[in-house]
């Protein structure tokens, strides 16, 4: 049960907007299975991301590449299932709208189709606008995401940060607005400078979610393995760690081996 948000109506592309209109930030977190997204819904998470770092979290992947149409839809799936609130949105994977524009639309309908998502997030600016067109024509909300984009990793060769020179933020400034204009309802910016990420999110009416990117954008994103103390071995500077949960499971484990071992566990009142 949600113990911070008092509002239980379902979050909507629309509800999200009159979020940035009033100053309320907006909390977005990645969830891949039924269970976490149950819990992180619960829990009072605007928008949940079905993100293609699946491809790392769950697959054990070093990028978001590998992961598949049917993994992502399958992932979604489960998420779904577990959300009564949250605004789910779902990574269009590498290599599903980049080819041409009707492909772009095709694989997008199947995800909304099958997945019963809200919406979905593509990578990148100008490059990429017909078919972010095409598929919001075809009446599915997109999410834009700019700055470090996980699905060109090869290109950049390094996850350092983005847009520090000016033509790369000016240039960033303009896919922004362009993305606004094409009609994305919101955009994530990925590891760009603070100051770059205050003037997007100024200049533009939609809702900007920063991961790396400041405390100036009107929401924020974190990866749950990573905020949770899961994942302990990437340790980036925009990261604040809520749990450690990857000692409380180890000591956890460890205690069921030791109880299985001696004997201990079941007793008399764990068995039939």
């Amino acid at each position: 049960m949600g113990y911070i948000t008092e509002d239980k109506r379902k979050v909507t592309t629309h509800r999200l907007k009159e979020m940035k209109q009033r100053g309320e930030k907006i909390a977005m977190l990645t969830a891949y299975d039924y269970t976490m997204a149950k819990i992180v819904d619960g829990a009072g998470i605007d928008v949940i991301l079905v993100g293609d770092s699946a491809s790392n979290v769950m697959a054990g992947n070093q990028t978001t590449l590998p992961i598949t149409l049917d993994q992502m839809i399958y992932h979604a799936k489960s998420v779904v299932r577990g959300v009564n609130r949250a605004l789910v949105v779902v990574d269009m994977p590498f290599g599903t709208y980049q080819i041409n524009d009707s492909e772009a639309v095709t694989n997008a309908i199947k995800i909304m189709k099958v997945s019963h998502a809200d919406t979905l997030k593509l990578e990148g600016g100008e490059e990429i606008l017909p078919s972010v067109r095409h598929i919001i024509e075809a009446g599915i909300p997109v999410m834009g995401h700019l700055g470090l984009t996980p699905q060109s990793i090869n290109k950049f060769g390094t996850y350092t940060v983005r847009a520090r020179e000016e033509a790369e933020a000016e240039k960033l400034l303009s896919d922004a607005h362009k993305l606004e204009e094409v009609g994305c309802f919101s955009i994530v910016l990925e590891k760009i400078p603070a100051v770059l990420a205050e003037r997007v999110a100024r200049e533009l009416t939609i809702p900007i979610i920063g991961i790396g990117a400041g405390g100036a954008v009107d929401g924020q994103v974190l990866v749950y393995a990573d905020m949770l103390g899961m994942n302990t071995e990437f340790s980036p500077r925009f990261l604040r760690r809520y749990a450690n949960l990857s000692e409380t499971i180890n000591n956890a484990v460890g205690n069921y081996v030791k109880d299985v071992k001696s004997g201990d566990f079941p007793n008399e009142k764990e068995q039939y």
